[in-house]
C-alpha cells in the first residue's frame, strides 16, 4: 500500500485523491432565490445524509476567488433552499447550471428548466426533478482552509419533500433506484456521471 500525508500534498492533490476515492457522490441539484428575487440553480457533490430524526442534510460548498458562491450567500441570506435529487431525465440541463453566471442572472432560466412554487418556503423548485426536498437552513459552519478559503458546510432541517408518483410505491415508498433513474457523479477528467443502471442485493 502507498502511504499518502495529506500535509506533504498540494490542495489540488488532496481534493483529487478525496474525490477519486469516495464514489460514486449524490448530487444534491439547489435552488436558491436572492434578496432581489433571483433564481439561482446549481450542483453540489458534497451531500449527504445526517440523521433522521428530525430529517437533515448537509452539503459543503467551496468559495469561489474568496467569496461565497451565489448559493451559500442566499441560503445564509434567507435561511431556505430546495435540494432536487439529480436524474438522467434533466441531467442536461442541470449540467448547464454550472456555468459561471454573475449574481442577477439566472441559471434555471439558461438551462430552460420550469420552475414551481413551493408548499413551506419561499424559494421555487424545479418541475422537472422527481423529488424535492424543501430545505431550512440549522447552522452554517466555516470548515477547513484559511479565512478566505474556507468552505462553508451547511446543515439543513427538511421542511417538506414532493416525490413524484412515478418512482413511489403504493405504500409509499421510494422504488427501486434503477426504476427513478437517478445519477451520481464520478471523479474524471471531464464531467462524468454513473447512472443505476443495476442492483446488486445483498442480505445482513
Amino acid at each position: 500500500m502507498l502511504t499518502i500525508y495529506p500535509e506533504n500534498q498540494t490542495e489540488r492533490d488532496n481534493y483529487k485523491l478525496l474525490i477519486g476515492s469516495i464514489i460514486p457522490r449524490p448530487t444534491a441539484f439547489i435552488t436558491t432565490q436572492s434578496n432581489d428575487g433571483v433564481v439561482n440553480a446549481a450542483p453540489f457533490s458534497y451531500f449527504n445524509v445526517v440523521t433522521a430524526d428530525p430529517p437533515m442534510i448537509s452539503v459543503s460548498i467551496q468559495r469561489k476567488q474568496g467569496s461565497y458562491k451565489d448559493t451559500s450567500r442566499n441560503i445564509i441570506e434567507t435561511g431556505e433552499f430546495v435540494v432536487h435529487i439529480s436524474d438522467e431525465d434533466y441531467i442536461e440541463a442541470i449540467n448547464q447550471t454550472a456555468a459561471n453566471l454573475p449574481p442577477e442572472e439566472s441559471e434555471v432560466e439558461l438551462a430552460k428548466l420550469t420552475t414551481v412554487p413551493s408548499e413551506k418556503i419561499n424559494v421555487p423548485g424545479i418541475t422537472e426533478a422527481k423529488i424535492r426536498m424543501e430545505c431550512v437552513l440549522e447552522r452554517a459552519i466555516e470548515l477547513g482552509g484559511t479565512p478566505s478559503s474556507r468552505p462553508v458546510t451547511l446543515l439543513s432541517v427538511r421542511s417538506y419533500a414532493s416525490i413524484s408518483k412515478m418512482i413511489c410505491t403504493k405504500t409509499g415508498g421510494l422504488m427501486p433506484k434503477s426504476s427513478s433513474r437517478l445519477v451520481a457523479l464520478l471523479a474524471t477528467t471531464i464531467r462524468s456521471w454513473v447512472k443505476f443502471s443495476r442492483l446488486h442485493g445483498l442480505s445482513k
